[in-house]
């Protein structure tokens, strides 16, 4: 499994997130251990009542679990690695919560252990966990036989899908997959030795280098919106200032930004907005079939919750009814007979707590064979739409290009009749 973990305040903000359903098919909190509270809100607010006790500020260790994308992990396997990851990190009985989610076809997990130790009243220290998780991580790979990523295989080469939070969310508000954006920002810097041909390199692509705030270099979108050159090319900023220089040649956001106001024309950004109308409408019936489909698994996982809740509740009271009341309960106590009765309630228990266990599992990875078959209908289509995307951002490009020179119109109308495409 991947592993990715961060040590963290926030929870409310925490709790909020791993309970958010709107991003999420389905939602299972598999775990709450060591809180009074048996939902998130109220656990991790008891993690933070207790912090205020000590200094501590990231009060909780927040760790998302990702397996392969074509491996389906059950309950047991979450739990397993869940175990080994606090024993490496020394934080055995820690109060933690363990939730399940399920997106795209994909189940992943987040454990989240609050750090504090509560009869010493001071924060468990987690030094170098980044490298623990990392071993830890190829352990689980080669553990359940997984191919190792080309991240495991060597430490050397980080993930290309190793991205902050902040530019995830940025990406996701423009509507532009964050991969797309990280792979253009460094082509456009492995591919140029000046300001000037970074500056070009962008615009081919519809990003508009500016000075910042701070007087570091950033780019503009045709939207107006803001990219830190060094964080999305994935580069330290004294790297940026050695090879170009000072940003001060360079037009301010407000400039930049009020430029692209001005020659990015109406009838554009209607054809802009049209492409992505369109593309809406035609995600539209996918969209409805995933709610359809959505639906109907939360119901079916409903219904067997409520099941298995009757059920156990029905073999909890014939379990309780095998040990005797009164005189004869007495004498069983008396002659033993009543311990080796609730021994045998005891692994008879166990025994229905895993076939419940397998059940929900046999669930999960039906209902997620049949969600896989609908992602990658999901899937083709995003990868058309991205290819109507790239045609649209260069018909804006050649339109910003005439706005800035008149005569290109022309020039581009004798080059077309020069290689016999003109109409």
């Amino acid at each position: 499994m991947i592993l990715k973990a961060s040590q963290r305040s926030g929870a409310t903000a925490l709790a909020d997130h791993l309970m958010n359903s709107r991003d999420n098919d389905h939602i299972d909190v598999l775990e709450t251990r060591g809180f009074m509270a048996e939902d998130l809100h109220g656990a991790f607010t008891e993690a933070y009542a207790i912090s205020k006790a000590t200094r501590c500020r990231q009060f909780l260790f927040s760790l998302s679990l990702n397996p392969p994308q074509d491996h389906v992990a059950s309950e047991d396997q979450f739990l397993d690695a869940a175990e080994r990851i606090e024993d490496q990190l020394g934080l055995n009985g820690q109060p933690r919560a363990i939730v399940i989610h399920e997106k795209e076809g994909r189940r992943h997990a987040h454990v989240v252990w609050s750090r504090i130790d509560g009869d010493a009243l001071k924060a468990i220290n987690l030094p170098h966990f980044k490298n623990k998780l990392r071993d830890m991580s190829k352990e689980l790979f080669l553990d359940h036989g997984w191919e190792l990523p080309k991240g495991l295989q060597s430490y050397g080469a980080k993930s290309p899908l190793n991205f902050t939070l902040a530019e995830w969310q940025q990406a996701k508000r423009t509507g532009i997959d964050p991969r797309e954006i990280k792979q253009l920002f460094q082509s456009a810097w492995e591919r140029s030795d000046s300001q000037v041909g970074f500056k070009n390199a962008l615009e081919e692509r519809g990003y508009f280098l500016a000075q910042g705030d701070r007087r570091g270099f950033v780019a503009l979108d045709v939207d107006g919106n803001v990219y830190s050159v060094p964080k999305w090319a994935g580069i330290e900023t004294k790297e940026v200032k050695a090879r170009f220089g000072s940003p001060e040649s360079l037009p301010s956001v407000a400039e930049t930004r009020a430029d692209l106001n001005r020659k990015v024309t109406q009838q554009m950004r209607g054809y802009i907005e049209e492409i992505k109308s369109n593309q809406a409408q035609a995600r539209e019936p996918l969209s409805a079939e995933h709610r359809v489909m959505k639906a109907e698994h939360r119901r079916e996982r409903q219904k067997l919750k409520e099941g298995q809740a009757k059920r156990w509740h029905e073999e909890t009271k014939a379990r309780s009814a095998k040990l005797n009341k009164g005189l004869r309960g007495l004498f069983d106590r008396l002659t033993g007979t009543a311990k080796l009765t609730r021994s045998k309630n005891e692994r008879e228990a166990y025994r229905c707590a895993k076939r419940d266990q397998a059940q929900r599992d046999r669930l999960v990875i039906a209902q997620i064979k049949e969600r896989k078959k609908l992602q990658k209908r999901m899937q083709k289509l995003r990868e058309d739409q991205k290819k109507d995307r790239h045609i649209m951002m260069r018909n804006v490009i050649a339109s910003l290009r005439r706005l800035r020179d008149p005569d290109q119109l022309q020039r581009d109308r004798q080059r077309r009749r020069t290689r016999g495409l003109s109409r």
